[in-house]
């Protein structure tokens, strides 16, 4: 894995460094702050922040909410705080994980690939849902073409659509297009 790791304290930074690179991992960028974390991880893009909450210039938790905004990578977030308010406040922005400090080194990586894979998941998710909402969008404009031309053709909308899909193909278009200017043209008359 590829870990942006965030904490105002250089110490704290300079252990999970270590930690995390004797397990194998691949340590980008080093960060002070909240800031500092978003340009960071908008320049190097790792596949997981490991991020302190209480910080200077913006919190971990304003951090991890515009990283999830901007869907730049998930965000485990660490605190020697453990009141529910804190706890609500961490998962309202978004993030995927919460670890107490003093960190237990056994619990990190698996907290950080948790978090990578559920991020990954969302990913997918947000994918297929543009997709179905893409899909869902042409058959509206699918439905209201053949309606238009069946009515004034006198035709089944099965045939209108053959029709339309006939055209596209002669024409090289796609039928969403066809579907698009024989809407257009029926909404002028």
């Amino acid at each position: 894995m590829r870990i942006l790791v965030v904490d105002d304290e250089v110490l704290i930074r300079m252990e999970l460094q270590d930690l995390l690179t004797s397990k194998g991992h691949e340590v980008v960028a080093l960060a002070r702050d909240g800031v500092e974390a978003i340009e960071q991880c908008q320049a190097l893009r790792p596949d997981v922040v490991l991020m302190d909450i209480q910080m200077p210039k913006l919190t971990g938790i304003e951090a991890a909410k515009q990283m999830r905004h901007a869907q730049l990578a998930p965000v485990v977030l660490l605190t020697a705080y453990q009141e529910e308010e804190l706890v609500t406040k961490a998962w309202e922005s978004g993030v995927f994980g919460y670890l107490l400090k003093p960190v237990k080194e056994e619990q990190v990586v698996p907290a950080l690939l948790m978090a990578v894979a559920r991020f990954k998941d969302e990913q997918q998710l947000r994918k297929e849902k543009k997709a179905l909402e893409t899909t869902l969008e042409e058959r509206k404009w699918i439905t209201r073409a053949t309606s238009i031309l069946g009515a004034q053709k006198g035709i089944s909308e099965e045939e209108a659509y053959q029709r339309i899909r006939s055209y596209a193909m002669k024409k090289g278009m796609k039928v969403l297009a066809v579907c698009k200017a024989i809407v257009k043209e029926a909404e002028k008359s």
